[in-house]
C-alpha cells in the first residue's frame, strides 16, 4: 500500500456507504440531514456495558439530555466503592447533526476500552441554536458531572472531557473555559478525536480531500453557515480553537487525526500548538485513514487500534 492511498479495509468500507448514493450533507435540508445521519450511525447496542441510563440537568438553555455508560467496573456503584474515572463526551456531525443514538456505539467503546462512566451529552443543535449555545451546554455538562460524583459514582479528580470533530472542538472549547473564568471545573484530560479546529478551507489537506471521502469541504462550510452567526465569530477560540491567542496551561490532549480528513492539517497544527505552548499532548496521526474511521472500527483495524490506544490515555490520564 502505497503512503498515498487510503487504507484498503477503508476504501471498501467506503465503498459500501458511496454505494447506497446518499446525497451530501450540504445538498439536503437540515431535517432530512439529520435522519439520514440518525439511520447511518444508530446501530445495535454493541458493546455491552453494566449500565446505561438516560437522563438530564437543568442547563443555561433549558434542559440537557444525557446518557451515562457504566462499565462493569463500576457496576452497583455505593458509596463506599472506589470512584471511577469519567469522561464527558461530546458528539461530532458539525454542530448540526448527532443523537444520543447516533453516538451509541463510540461512548460504549469508550466506557468499556477505558474502564470509565461516560457521561454523553445531547447539546443543543444549529442552526436553531448557533454559537455559543452548544458550548454553553459543553460547559455546563461538565460542570454537572463534577457537582454529581457521588451519585454517579465518579472520582471528581479523574473528569475528562471528549469529542470527535465538532465534538472536539467544544471539547477544548470546555477546557479554554474553565481556565479563562476559572469558577468551572478543569477537566483532567481532553481527548480529541478529528477535531475542527480551524476556518480555513484553503489549507493543503483541505484542498486534497476536498470530495472526502466521508466528509468533503462543501460539507464543512454547510456547518459552518448553520453554526455561526456571523463572520464575526469565525474570530472567537471558542467557535475556532485555532483563533486562541494561547493554547498553554489546559489539560493534557490526545489528539486523533487522520491523513485522508479535509481536518488533518487542523488537527495537527491543534497538536503542534499544544505541544509548543505548554500543554502536554499525544499526538495519534492515522496516514491512511479518513475522517471519522473510528466510528468504523468493526470493519477497519486502525480504528479498532485507535480507540483502544485513547482508551489507554485515558486509563493513564484519568
Amino acid at each position: 500500500m502505497r503512503a498515498d492511498e487510503l487504507h484498503p479495509d477503508l476504501a471498501a468500507a467506503v465503498a459500501e456507504i458511496e454505494s447506497l448514493g446518499l446525497p451530501a450533507w450540504n445538498d439536503l435540508s437540515v431535517a432530512a440531514a439529520r435522519r439520514l445521519e440518525d439511520d447511518l450511525f444508530s446501530g445495535p447496542p454493541e458493546p455491552p456495558v453494566a449500565e446505561v441510563r438516560d437522563l438530564a440537568f437543568d442547563g443555561p438553555h433549558g434542559e440537557v439530555p444525557v446518557r451515562v455508560y457504566r462499565p462493569e467496573s463500576a457496576a452497583g456503584t455505593s458509596e463506599d466503592a472506589t470512584p471511577s474515572r469519567a469522561l464527558v463526551h461530546l458528539h461530532g456531525g458539525g454542530w448540526t447533526l448527532g443523537t444520543l443514538d447516533s453516538v451509541d456505539g463510540i461512548c460504549r467503546e469508550l466506557s468499556d476500552r477505558a474502564d470509565a462512566v461516560v457521561v454523553s451529552v445531547d447539546y443543543r443543535l444549529a442552526p436553531e441554536h448557533p454559537f455559543p449555545v452548544a458550548v454553553d451546554e459543553a460547559a455546563a455538562a461538565v460542570e454537572w458531572v463534577a457537582a454529581t460524583t457521588a451519585a454517579l459514582g465518579v472520582d471528581p479528580e479523574r473528569i475528562g472531557v471528549s469529542g470527535t470533530s465538532a465534538g472536539g472542538a467544544l471539547a477544548v472549547a470546555a477546557a479554554l473555559r474553565a481556565r479563562e473564568f476559572g469558577d468551572l471545573p478543569e477537566p483532567a484530560g481532553q481527548f480529541l478525536l478529528y477535531p475542527i479546529a480551524g476556518h480555513d478551507f484553503e489549507t493543503d489537506s483541505y484542498r486534497k480531500n476536498a470530495d472526502g471521502p466521508l466528509l468533503t469541504r462543501d460539507d464543512m462550510r454547510w456547518f459552518y453557515d448553520r453554526y455561526l452567526r456571523s463572520p464575526v465569530d469565525a474570530a472567537n477560540p471558542y467557535a475556532v480553537p485555532l483563533e486562541a491567542a494561547d493554547l498553554g496551561d489546559l489539560p493534557p490532549a490526545t489528539v486523533v487525526t487522520a491523513g485522508f480528513d479535509p481536518l488533518r492539517d487542523d488537527g495537527v497544527a491543534l497538536a503542534e500548538r499544544f505541544e509548543r505552548e505548554g500543554t502536554p499532548v499525544e499526538h495519534r496521526h492515522y496516514p491512511a485513514m479518513a475522517h471519522g474511521f473510528c466510528s468504523l472500527a468493526d470493519r477497519v483495524d486502525a480504528g479498532e487500534a485507535a480507540l483502544e490506544a485513547v482508551a489507554g490515555d485515558v486509563r493513564d490520564r484519568l
